[in-house]
């Protein structure tokens, strides 16, 4: 359970389109299916679902942004021909990450987030290590009737609303 909980802290970040992007283009308002496949980490691969609307990934991306200031000494994103790219440096308990994001889609029915990662410190003697993430996301419809924009349900019915981002600063490590 833990481990969703980490996770779901990067892929609200990712979902949102990474933080402090405010030139990345609003998701389709409905049921967006989100999927995440690492490498390089015992990290599972997880599908889980967000319903969201225009308000809610413009709120994502301000609250979001303000907890990526605290952690990342840098976060770019750039327009390219072929869609974004974004550069960080961050830092969270010790564990320093240098991470890479090739971002292609139309935001609309799909998207598509590939990170390349670096990560020093943590534990001591502990290596760096580098992992890949890619995050696959399709539009599904509209939301579910018992769903309400910024809810996310990740596999075994674990269930939060991105608004609540108390929640959600709790997921980092200290």
């Amino acid at each position: 359970m833990m481990r969703q909980l980490a996770l779901l802290g990067s892929v609200v970040v990712l979902s949102a389109g990474a933080a402090c992007a405010d030139d990345l283009p609003v998701r389709k308002a409905g049921l967006w299916e989100l999927k995440m496949v690492r490498t390089g980490s015992a990290m599972p691969e997880m599908t889980m679902q967000h319903c969201t609307d225009e308000t809610v990934d413009k709120e994502m991306n301000n609250n979001v942004s303000p907890m990526a200031k605290q952690i990342c000494a840098k976060q770019d994103i750039k327009k390219t021909a072929t869609g974004y790219v974004s550069d960080s440096e961050c830092s969270v308990a010790g564990i320093s990450t240098t991470s890479h994001a090739d971002i292609v889609g139309d935001f609309n029915s799909a998207y598509t987030v590939k990170t390349s990662s670096h990560a020093q410190g943590g534990p001591a003697g502990a290596a760096g290590r580098d992992t890949t993430m890619t995050l696959e996301a399709k539009w599904l419809g509209a939301c579910k009737p018992d769903q309400k924009p910024g809810d996310i349900v990740m596999p075994g019915g674990f269930k939060m609303n991105v608004r609540d981002v108390d929640k959600l600063k709790a997921l980092l490590p200290k």
